[in-house]
Order: structure tokens, then sequence, then C-alpha cells
């Protein structure tokens, strides 16, 4: 059946998996749209595809295949000049590693991540990559470098909403007491 479905529909179906929570049946969707993508020759939509596949395993607890689905999409999408993208490539690879409790190497791919979207000018997504690298930390026990981190992705957002402004002072009050 789905070998007749074009990689657009395999996507909207993944999509529509995703959303009921059914994250298995969606990560094999969006694994058969990559294959899809790719055989028609759009390598960009295909790492998409993975990224999204990647992120649908993590959602069901399967971090070493989420890793793998999303490994080396990074690179697609900086050969094609795509920062954004390649900057949440990196964010899934790094949400991936710190599933499987690798954290030194997930804190890397965050903070190359938190790079390459300010360069984006995605300062919202690197605000969030920011926050799950000091959410790494904390777990860590790496307190002072958590609050540096924060602080430090909220800083770049040209709106910040309520709670995040009274988050950023919040954070200073703490750095300088």
């Amino acid at each position: 059946m789905s070998e007749e479905l074009s990689p657009q529909q395999l996507e909207k179906q993944g999509k529509a998996a995703y959303e009921r929570a059914d994250y298995l049946s969606a990560a094999k969707t969006f694994a058969e749209a990559a294959a899809a993508f790719s055989a028609g020759g759009e390598s960009l939509m295909a790492a998409e595809m993975k990224n999204n596949q990647s992120v649908a395993l993590l959602q069901n607890k399967q971090a070493q295949p989420a890793l793998e689905a999303v490994s080396g999409t990074e690179a697609v999408f900086a050969a094609a000049g795509d920062l954004r993208r390649q900057g949440m490539a990196l964010a899934n690879q790094a949400a991936a590693l710190e599933a499987l409790r690798r954290r030194d190497e997930a804190l890397a791919c965050y903070q190359t991540s938190a790079e390459i979207l300010d360069k984006a000018g995605a300062k919202d997504l690197r605000a969030e990559v920011m926050r799950a690298a000091a959410g790494l930390q904390v777990r860590g026990g790496k307190m002072t470098d958590a609050v540096i981190t924060m602080q430090s992705g909220l800083m770049g957002l040209e709106k910040p909403t309520l709670k995040q402004r009274i988050l950023k002072k919040l954070l200073f009050l703490r750095l300088w007491r």
C-alpha cells in the first residue's frame, strides 16, 4: 500500500500518526518518506524526514535508533547552506545523545546547535536549545554553568515573553548574589 503513496503523502501520514501519539507508526512512515524523497533525488526533504523519524523514535523511548536516524543529516543541511535545519538536526542529535546518557557529547552538540541557530537568526530556537543544555547541566550538578547557559539563551531573545523576562531577572539575581 505505502509504495503507491507519494513522499508528500507519506509525510502527511507520518505527521498525522505523530499527532495521534502513535510514535512507532510515525517513525516507520517518516522512514518510508525519507526513502521515497531520497529515491526522487530530494536529499533535503529526505534529511528532514529522518529528523522527524528521530523525534518520533525519541518520543517512543528508542534513543539509539533515534540517534541513528538523525546522524549525518546536519551535513546534508550544511552542504545546502540551510543553517536553521542544520542547527535543529544537531539539537535532535543532542537530545538522542542525552537520552543515551552521553552527556558530554550531548552538551557539545547543543552548544554547536546554538551557535549555528544564532548565525541563522533563529533566536527562539536557540533559546530552546540553550534551555535544554542548561537542563542537562543541572542534572549533571553544574548549577552555575546552567544559570549562565540559560541566561545566555534568554539574552538573545528580541521579544521575550513575560515568563522569559521574569526568568531572566531571577537568573540575573541568582548569578550575582
